[in-house]
């Protein structure tokens, strides 16, 4: 199996993280609902279909970062809603961290995941524990971290990062808002999942399949 995701592969990561928000739309939707302004899903998937129709017509051969250089071009130009542009900049981290290389090394997703993890929490003032996105970032990094530290293979540190993401999103349906809309609904939210969160495992789901593909 390959320890590294070539540029291909990060194409099929895009493409495979795109599908998996778009089959799951309605869902994120709902869990907005409960949280937020019910409008999540839908301003996910609209930005995600105008990147993927940006991504037909770019030269993504320029570097494994290309294709995320254009997923956090169109959400921070296009995407609605108060978490676009917070989306956006995850991309754009990714995006920088891979420009001009041929490849995602182990310690590149881990160096883009951290770098992208301060953006959001400069950004969008949440730590973990504030039921955002955050929650789901946070453990995956350091999942990624601990991987490359160890020297890991990047199978294995991927599978690990999309586990403790997804473990984190999944947490939050424990936790209270401390930022943004969910702050004002309060208990109401428990018992469902941060539709952000959620959408970051969905990200590293989408990453350790797409190095099988």
């Amino acid at each position: 199996m390959a320890d590294h995701l070539s540029t291909a592969r990060v194409q099929r990561w895009v493409h495979g993280f795109t599908d998996a928000v778009e089959e799951r739309g309605e869902y994120l939707t709902d869990l907005d609902r409960r949280s937020g302004d019910g409008d999540f899903g839908t301003n996910m998937t609209t930005a995600l279909r105008r990147a993927r129709r940006a991504l037909a017509e770019a030269d993504t051969r320029a570097g494994a970062g290309s294709a995320f250089q254009v997923l956090g071009e169109t959400f921070l130009g296009h995407s609605g809603g108060t978490s676009g542009p917070l989306f956006g900049m995850w991309f754009r981290d990714f995006g920088k961290v891979g420009a001009g290389s041929g490849a995602f090394s182990l310690p590149m997703l881990a160096e883009a995941s951290a770098n992208g993890w301060a953006t959001v929490t400069r950004l969008g003032s949440a730590r973990v524990g504030d039921r955002t996105m955050v929650d789901a970032i946070a453990p995956a990094s350091r999942a990624l971290d601990e991987a490359a530290e160890a020297g890991s293979p990047l199978a294995e540190a991927l599978e690990a990062a999309a586990a403790a993401a997804h473990e984190g999103a999944e947490g939050t349906s424990g936790l209270l808002g401390r930022r943004g809309r969910t702050s004002y609904v309060g208990e109401a939210a428990l018992g469902s999942p941060d539709p952000g969160a959620v959408t970051i495992a969905l990200f590293y789901r989408a990453a350790r399949e797409a190095l099988d593909a």
